[in-house]
């Protein structure tokens, strides 16, 4: 059984979190909770999500778990306007989730989540870590789209810098170590640096909601890990994205 209300804004987040990386999605539902880890068909990129109950207007639920089609989801949120509240409720008997918008109601098949597959999220102990606003690696990224499919990131102890070289131009953003909300180093060391696709570095950082600050983790040709929360700290999400290995 699963039967909450959550505002059409906090839906829309979590769906656009998601959906940069996949199409279909296992939700894990619990008395205290939501949780949903997935990976990209590729296998580049994974997210993990944890919502607590705090994030919903109502909430009420045993253990069970829901296979969606986000895109399907996406159609839901287009009935909404911003504000609106939405009610979910699970048809057990008929395999479905009932969405309710003011007047309307969707009845949604649920998709099958016995083909599901639950990727482990790999708990990476990285050398850097800085707390940076959404604001700046959005900008760092419209500066970078139209020079090169790779990007590099850069942490010493200067700050954070992101950078692309393309066969004819360059761009950089350079944040100082006193412009990020905090930044830790292991003693001794100089830089972490390591490169990744565009592309997905991209549309991780588009998903993450405006007025953010976004704990990026660091090491050299590692992954990058960004941890952020959403829906007034009730909702916590873990990006881990597969770095470029440049050959020599």
């Amino acid at each position: 059984m699963f039967k909450a209300e959550i505002k059409s804004d906090t839906l829309k987040g979590l769906v656009n979190i998601v959906s940069t990386l996949i199409d279909e999605v296992k939700l894990t539902i619990g008395p205290e909770g939501i949780s949903l880890k997935a990976m990209d068909p590729a296998r580049v990129a994974m997210v993990e999500v944890n919502i607590d109950s705090g994030a919903f207007e109502s909430y009420s639920a045993d253990e069970t778990e829901i296979g969606l089609d986000l895109d399907k989801v996406k159609g839901v949120l287009k009935l909404a306007s911003s504000g609106d509240i939405i009610s979910m409720e699970q048809d057990e008997n008929h395999g479905k989730l009932v969405f309710k918008v003011g007047n309307i109601t969707r009845r949604m098949h649920l998709v099958d989540t016995s083909r599901m597959n639950d990727p482990r999220f790999p708990q990476l102990s990285l050398s850097s870590k800085i707390n940076i606003p959404i604001e700046e690696l959005q900008q760092g990224i419209r500066a970078s789209e139209s020079i090169s499919d790779h990007i590099a990131l850069t942490v010493n102890n200067q700050g954070f810098e992101l950078s692309c070289e393309g066969d004819t131009d360059s761009a950089s953003l350079m944040v100082s170590k006193d412009k990020l909300k905090s930044m830790e180093l292991p003693e001794g060391n100089d830089a972490f640096k390591s490169m990744f696709p565009l592309d997905y570095f991209a549309n991780l950082v588009k998903a993450i909601p405006s007025g953010t600050t976004v704990c990026i983790e660091l090491d050299s040709d590692y992954p990058i890990k960004m941890n952020f929360e959403f829906a007034d700290g009730n909702g916590k999400v873990s990006y881990l994205l597969a770095p470029r290995i440049e050959s020599d």
